[in-house]
């Protein structure tokens, strides 16, 4: 008998993705951190198989801190870029930045 190996989550473009798709395995692991049941993590993305999603955590679960750092590494390179965006916009429009305050 043979061994059927299927894969569900692919390195590419520099990221987690579920694999043949273009959801990032961040997407599904962030919901699944939140308390989303695998049913309801399927119902928000539709073009996910349910054993797509149970893959996915599955391969989360067995890499899981391997899986964390990388997704804390991109939430902190995430708000590095926030950050320059801000200091950007407010250098290129101080009139707007006088005009709403909050946005300081």
């Amino acid at each position: 008998m043979q061994t059927i190996q299927k894969t569900y989550v692919e390195w590419r473009d520099d990221g987690y993705w579920i694999a043949r798709t273009r959801i990032s395995l961040d997407s599904v692991i962030y919901a699944y951190q939140g308390g989303a049941a695998p049913e309801s993590i399927h119902r928000s993305y539709p073009l996910l198989t349910l054993e797509e999603v149970y893959g996915a955590i599955a391969f989360y679960l067995g890499n899981q801190q391997a899986i964390d750092a990388y997704l804390k590494q991109s939430e902190v390179a995430l708000a590095h870029v926030a950050d320059e965006l801000k200091t950007s916009f407010r250098a290129d429009n101080p009139a707007l930045v006088k005009l709403y305050p909050a946005s300081r």
